[in-house]
């Protein structure tokens, strides 16, 4: 069971679909198709903590804070209330991140492994989406090649429970102004840049805690 012992501390220190099945589309976007659109998607001069053309709350840009002690690091934790995504690092800090999760109940809490890692993901609605909102979604029922305004944008990690894909996701969105905010489909969004920079830290086999509202901390700007 999660509880607030185990979350983070809140003193500073120094989408949209979001939910993908499985993708039916064929193609995969080269290694110069990936670097065009990772150019596309980061802006001149990019400085993580500074860096806001999409005119979000400067505190949901990144920041390293401080982590309670005993939190393992590489876990990713994610709070349902402030709309943060924590990522442990060694040393007693965490890099922070403003995201946007999962409206009403199709935000899904628990503890969950990270099994896949994709860069330019594929993305397909799953068949609840489609029945759920047609008027979205249908159109999309064939799968959505890469790309800037692919559902899951430019990177996404994979949560399952065990051995079962949970179609839920931790990606970057082309809707960064949903940042802050529970606008999803169940998943987790970062805006493209930043979830870059998270990508690459981030290792298979480690785990992504999802905090209810209850079991969540209000992080203090």
């Amino acid at each position: 069971m999660l509880t607030r012992r185990h979350f983070i501390s809140t003193s500073m220190a120094l989408f949209s679909a979001t939910i993908s099945g499985p993708s039916f589309a064929a193609s995969w976007p080269t290694e110069e198709q990936k670097a065009a659109w990772d150019a596309q998607i980061t802006p001149a001069g990019y400085n993580p903590g500074t860096s806001n053309p999409w005119g979000l709350h400067p505190r949901f840009l990144p920041q390293r804070v401080r982590a309670n002690d005993g939190l393992v690091p590489g876990d990713i934790h994610v709070d349902a209330v402030a709309k943060y995504l924590y990522h442990i690092e060694a040393g007693g800090t965490a890099m922070r991140y403003g995201v946007a999760i999962g409206r009403g109940d199709l935000y899904e809490p628990g503890v969950y492994t990270i099994e896949r890692k994709v860069e330019w993901p594929h993305w397909t609605p799953t068949q609840n989406m489609i029945n759920r909102e047609p008027e979205i979604y249908a159109q999309f029922e064939g799968g959505m090649e890469p790309g800037p305004e692919n559902a899951l944008g430019s990177r996404a990690l994979y949560l399952y429970v065990g051995r079962k894909d949970t179609y839920l996701r931790i990606h970057g969105t082309p809707f960064p102004r949903s940042i802050g905010t529970s606008a999803s489909s169940g998943c987790v969004r970062m805006v493209m840049a930043h979830i870059n920079d998270l990508y690459s830290k981030v290792e298979i086999g480690s785990t992504a805690f999802l905090y209810s509202v209850a079991e969540s901390v209000t992080a203090r700007s």
